[in-house]
């Protein structure tokens, strides 16, 4: 036995706590009408995920909340709690456990509050309700199966259509975990097509940006043509400029060397020519008394200048120190100056910080006046004791020791200056006689003039040449400046390589070529310069950049929706296959139906027909709308259109009476057939248990006793919990629970085991 026990607090009429084990095949909830039995079974149904309060017999939540009584207050929570055995069973599939997890015991509990909030747990953990009914119908339970059947709904197999009880059929055999699989792969194609349409639409709304970003890149991959091209250009123009710099600067080098080194020439002959003419003319000037009479004019002349100078700086001193003995004069006279001795002034210090000292941290104010009169009298004293001194300074003495020994240098350098002055007429003299002498012989170097002026012409001729390589060397400056500036510039045009890139070429032997070739290169470069700004290639990095973005993304949408195609081609063919595995499962399952149907059909009435037969009912398609509202019709057929679905029909024939349809039966014969092929579903594929909630109410005697027999023969393959008034159906229970309403209007529980009482009473 699979269901071990249930757990009841505060939900509905159970105010407190209630515990129903299941420890035999088959247990009977009895009860008087009113005192809450069908609430167990609802219990049930909400734990096991029902989510109509219609089925709940409710209309809000608090409705399933015990609502308190005059002496019992409401509580603010219900729960209901299923325990059930999952150790591993011996099955016709061999050893495997009820449920898909790894737990010996498992527990389903739900919880609902008054703020309508609900929690499931499992094991005591939180997890969703779509875990709970995946975990549920893999053991064909649910929260409104086949096998919770209350007191109206026995006949609802029979009243039904025949799609609906398709449906209750399926959930008999087990195939709810591929309806829940069909369902929820709808769902997600659903959802794969939603996401496709989103994909494309946002694909179809980047296409006209990325058309526009796609010809401004064309834009600028002619640009960088142009760009490359230019490149290719200006490395060649600078390869070129660089080749005409070098063999410029080796020309100038190579003409320039020749006339540097007869430059030299020149200029030493001219020297040597100008010393000859020199030493011509002055032939006879050039005697030793002609020499010893202008060095000795000129020592004495150098004398006569330093005495000057000395004479003048004396004066000044003389005038500084006559200046500072009145200013001195002058001081002592008012009586600035006094001379005190420093011994006096330190005496006088020490005596008053040894008085400050005595004093200490002392607050007497009295001993701080004491201080500062005996500070006063001692200063008083000092100043009186040296306020009578007008003996002159000591340095106003040196200054006047100082001012006669100036006076007494004066004098001797005028007297010097005087014997110079005569010596200097005396040479003077000398010198204009032996000069007269030097005139007379200045014809003799006419002839050497002429060859100054010769060599003077040939030194002109050499530097204005010099001059012209000079002036090359500047405009080969400036070329070399300009070709400098040009890479700097081609750089920030078209990046850094290209100044790389220029280097290298330079090492490239360009043949010699006409200048007129570079200029005509040089205004090409300048026009393809201008085309290239004007064509905004600055910007085309953002522009690249956003390009491959907008692409990256359209090609993430193409891969997207390729694979929601895929996506959504594996949800159909998933479809298709749950389809044809539900579809052959299920014609399975109704032979298997029909045969158990036939023998309980033939038990209950002594005889008699009964079968499921497969039907063809015609559904209309589900109508399609565009975008306007329209609706999309098929090339082939209209919205009249429909397609055919099987159903499930019951036909029966009972015995000894001519009656062939469901219409015909009465209401027992009705009870009697759903009962029927209730048992014979359940046969079929048992579920772990069946709640039977009072379907043998009409019933008479003689048939209660066959529904005991049936029940015994189904409790043989699951766990039965009856709720009944039917004395038959109690006699087959093991446990009996009863159900009172106690004073408080609250549903009470009661146990009886006819197992034990039995065993008792032997």
């Amino acid at each position: 036995m699979y269901l071990k026990s249930l757990e009841i607090s505060g939900f509905k009429s159970f105010a407190g706590k209630a515990s129903l084990s299941f420890t035999a095949p088959i247990t009977s909830i009895v009860g008087p009408n009113g005192s809450g039995k069908s609430n167990v079974a609802e219990a049930f149904r909400y734990v096991l995920g029902e989510q109509s309060m219609k089925s709940m017999r409710g209309r809000r939540t608090e409705d399933l909340i015990w609502n308190g009584s005059r002496s019992t207050p409401k509580s603010n929570r219900a729960s209901v709690k299923l325990r059930f055995d999952n150790t591993p069973h011996e099955t016709e599939a061999g050893v495997r456990r009820l449920f898909d997890i790894d737990f010996d015991e498992v527990i389903i509990e739900r919880i609902i509050h008054r703020d309508a909030s609900s929690e499931y747990q499992l094991n005591g953990s939180p997890v969703r309700l779509k875990d709970i009914i995946e975990l549920l119908a893999a053991a064909h339970i649910g929260a409104s199966g086949h096998h919770i059947i209350s007191q109206g709904e026995a006949d609802r197999v029979l009243s039904v259509n025949t799609r609906e009880r398709r449906g209750m059929i399926e959930d008999a055999l087990g195939l709810k975990i591929y309806q829940y699989k069909k369902e929820e792969s709808e769902r997600k194609l659903e959802k794969t097509r939603e996401n496709l349409e989103k994909a494309e639409g946002l694909r179809r709304e980047i296409k006209p940006h990325l058309m526009f970003l796609s010809k401004q890149v064309q834009k600028i991959e002619k640009a960088q043509e142009l760009a490359n091209e230019l490149a290719e250009k200006l490395i060649e123009y600078f390869a070129r400029e660089h080749v005409h710099i070098e063999r410029e600067r080796t020309a100038l080098s190579t003409e320039k060397k020749p006339l540097e080194d007869r430059m030299h020439t020149v200029e030493k002959e001219l020297t040597h020519a100008r010393k000859e003419l020199e030493r011509l003319e002055t032939k006879d000037t050039t005697s030793d008394d002609l020499l010893k009479a202008e060095e000795e004019l000129r020592t004495v002349r150098k004398e006569k200048d330093t005495i000057t100078e000395e004479t003048g700086c004396i004066e000044g001193e003389i005038v500084a120190t006559k200046r500072q003995l009145e200013r001195e004069a002058e001081r002592r006279a008012k009586g600035d100056l006094r001379t005190v001795p420093w011994s006096a002034v330190s005496e006088l210090h020490a005596s008053v910080l040894k008085d400050i000292e005595s004093l200490g941290s002392s607050e007497d104010v009295g001993a701080f006046k004491r201080i500062v009169a005996t500070f006063k009298e001692k200063l008083t004293a000092l100043i009186e004791r040296f306020r009578g001194d007008d003996t002159p300074h000591a340095e106003e003495k040196e200054l006047e020791s100082t001012l006669k020994k100036l006076m007494a240098q004066k004098e001797t350098l005028l007297s010097n200056r005087n014997s110079i002055e005569a010596r200097e007429a005396s040479l003077s003299d000398t010198y204009k006689k032996v000069q007269k002498t030097i005139e007379d012989d200045k014809d003799s170097g006419r002839e050497m003039e002429r060859t100054v002026f010769a060599l003077s012409g040939v030194q002109q001729d050499i530097r204005l040449s010099l001059q012209t390589l000079s002036a090359r060397e500047d405009a080969l400056k400036a070329e070399t400046e300009e070709w400098k500036r040009d890479i700097g510039e081609a750089s920030a045009l078209l990046g850094t390589r290209i100044a790389y890139e220029a280097q290298v070429a330079t090492f490239r032997n360009e043949p010699v070529e006409d200048r007129h070739e570079q200029h005509e290169r040089k205004r090409l470069i300048e026009r393809m310069k201008i085309r290239l700004e004007e064509s905004g290639l600055g910007g085309s990095d953002d522009l690249m950049k956003e390009y491959k973005e907008v692409g990256d993304r359209d090609a993430f949408l193409e891969r997207e929706i390729a694979d929601l195609y895929a996506s959504a081609d594996s949800l159909e063919g998933l479809i298709k296959e749950l389809n044809t595995t539900l579809s052959l499962e299920f014609e399975r399952g109704v032979e298997k139906i029909n045969t158990e149907f036939q023998t309980f059909f033939s038990l209950m009435f002594g005889g008699g027909e009964a079968e499921l037969a497969l039907v063809k009912e015609k559904v209309k398609k589900e109508i399609m709308y565009d975008e306007d509202g329209e609706p999309i019709l098929s090339p082939e057929t209209d919205n009249e259109d429909t397609e055919p679905m099987l159903g499930v029909e019951i036909k029966v024939a009972l015995p000894r009476k001519k009656i062939r349809g469901l219409e015909m039966l009465s209401g027992g014969e009705r009870a009697l057939t759903s009962i029927a092929l209730i048992f014979a579903m359940s046969q079929v594929n048992p579920p772990p248990f069946v709640i039977l909630d009072e379907t043998d109410a009409a019933l008479d005697e003689a048939n209660s006793k066959r529904y005991g027999d049936m029940i015994e023969n189904l409790a043989k393959r699951t766990q039965l919990i009856l709720i009944t008034h039917n004395r038959e159906t109690m006699s087959r229970a093991g446990v009996l629970y009863g159900v009172t309403m106690d004073a408080h209007a609250a549903s009470q529980l009661l146990s009886v085991s006819f197992t034990e009482a039995i065993a008792v009473a032997k």
